[in-house]
């Protein structure tokens, strides 16, 4: 027995030392065919708008109406703090443990790492299997030209096993390769997942906080025009009014009062999906109530140039992940089309009983190499031209997702400078609003205006306070936009220095 295994050991030892010894040499010398990724090029300037930007942004004397200027530099990764508010902070970190958006984003990464280390633990090492088994058989021996009857026996064996393919031109390689690739494509999914979730949680938190404001406002508008229709009533019970009079102002005040559940109704639904983004149900009672105070307006925006953009935004370096991806499918058709090399070397013992299995003169071993070359597949070839035709559709589809980014990013340009001259506009028109109401007012005390003149200076007012409300709550808005733009997350090492918008993005491909 000790005889028997220590010549079973030596020749096991042998096989696989022999084995790792070819796979090795294999790796070292082999190529693998298809063409190798090539990262792509980054594209050249700066400016992301046909014209001139201006480097800061108008200001306003109201609140959030500071000016707001571009700097390169570093994006935090819990950006969404600079606009200040402790309970966005604290949902939006709530919203990162509950959020089933981000727990199956998490989820499909993981399977993508698994997937990956499946592969390559079936492809890129030997493969050690053990076997042992007993049958009972019974053999004519006239039929093997012996003398005698049949005989009946038991038959016990016991063995390993180890196979490998050679991988000669990088089939399993370029497999690999596409496995590793998707996996980083699930990964910027993740980070853009992420990124998403809070630029939405950030701004449906703003607009609730918006048809909160404004909902307000409607209710002082509906109170003040129907103060207004129950004086014009008095008037013409006095007969210093007209019937018409009122009914137009009756009709003011429905239109008024039809717009306050159609703003509630609204803010309800940001309410609803505040809460579903959170990972709560609609009416859960986690939700915080926000108004626009509760929110900074950040100064200083960061802005980073094209060539940086590509690699930072998620989305973009998930599209070239795929890009890869689709490159090592290609080289995967290709090497199907070449010879495959597989060994394989067997190693056991046979006996008729168990308590000899592993005696003296029980051992049996084999070798086997296999090598298949594919002579008349008419298919490999179109296979390869399929997967060259998908990788040429990835390519597109990466141009495709950076020139969506440039338009994103120049899209919140424009909006960042049109928002803030809006609000400029609207503050100016509030303020003249508010200064004619104060004339009025003195007016009125002097007897030299009426009451309902008062009223109608005071609706104007309050219909200027919701624009305003919507100017100030787009500034934020636009600026969360601009968050999203830059991708989140800074992974370069950019310097806070001011951002020029001075030369045009022009778009090489290789």
């Amino acid at each position: 027995m000790r005889h028997y295994r220590h010549k079973s050991g030596q020749l096991l030892s042998r096989l696989l030392t022999m084995i790792t010894w070819v796979a090795s040499a294999t790796l070292i010398s082999s190529c693998a065919v298809g063409p190798d990724y090539r990262s792509q090029q980054a594209p050249k300037g700066s400016n992301y708008t046909a014209g001139p930007m201006p480097v800061e942004t108008a200001a306003a004397p109201v609140a959030l109406g500071a000016s707001q200027h571009f700097v390169s530099a570093n994006i935090a990764a819990d950006w969404w703090k600079v606009f200040g508010s402790t309970k966005l902070n604290t949902l939006i970190e709530q919203a990162h443990s509950s959020s089933p958006t981000l727990a199956a984003a998490r989820a499909t990464l993981e399977q993508a790492k698994k997937s990956y280390e499946a592969q390559a633990g079936s492809s890129l090492y030997p493969q050690l299997s053990a076997n042992t088994g007993a049958s009972r058989q019974r053999i004519n021996k006239a039929a093997f030209g012996q003398p005698g009857s049949s005989s009946t026996y038991n038959l016990f064996n016991a063995g390993v096993g180890i196979g490998y393919n050679l991988d000669l031109f990088g089939g399993n390689r370029r497999l690999l390769e596409s496995l590793a690739a998707e996996t980083e494509h699930k990964k910027y999914q993740l980070e853009t997942a992420r990124l998403v979730l809070a630029s939405n949680l950030l701004t449906t938190a703003i607009k609730q906080a918006q048809l909160a404001m404004q909902l307000e406002a409607n209710r002082k508008i509906l109170l003040a025009r129907e103060e207004q229709l129950e004086i014009t009533k008095k008037r013409f019970a006095l007969g210093a009014g007209s019937q018409s009079e009122i009914l137009a102002l009756q009709t003011t005040v429905e239109q008024s009062r039809a717009n306050i559940p159609q703003v509630r109704n609204s803010l309800e639904q940001q309410n609803h999906l505040l809460a579903v983004l959170a990972g709560y149900p609609p009416g859960s009672a986690n939700i915080p109530s926000f108004t626009l105070s509760d929110f900074t307006l950040p100064t200083s925006l960061p802005v980073m140039i094209a060539s940086d953009l590509v690699r930072q935004r998620p989305d973009i370096r998930a599209s070239e992940a795929l890009l890869q991806a689709a490159n090592a499918q290609y080289g995967l058709a290709i090497s199907k089309r070449y010879p495959q090399i597989n060994l394989s070397a067997d190693m056991g013992s046979q006996a008729i009983t168990a308590a000899s299995l592993f005696g003296p003169g029980t051992l049996v071993w084999g070798l086997a190499g296999q090598i298949t070359q594919p002579l008349f597949k008419k298919g490999l070839i179109a296979e390869s031209e399929a997967a060259k035709a998908g990788f040429d559709a990835a390519e597109e589809n990466y141009r495709l997702t950076v020139l969506h980014a440039f338009q994103n990013v120049a899209d919140v340009l424009r909006s960042l400078d049109n928002g803030a001259r809006t609000l400029a506009a609207q503050s100016a028109a509030n303020a003249a609003s508010q200064e004619s109401l104060q004339l009025v007012r003195e007016e009125y005390n002097l007897g030299a205006a009426s009451y309902l003149e008062v009223l109608s200076a005071d609706q104007q007012v309050q219909l200027n306070s919701l624009n305003l409300i919507a100017a100030q709550a787009d500034r934020l808005i636009n600026t969360t936009a601009l968050y999203q733009a830059m991708g989140g997350q800074t992974r370069l090492p950019v310097q806070a220095t001011p951002y020029s918008f001075d030369t045009p993005v022009v778009i090489v491909s290789e």
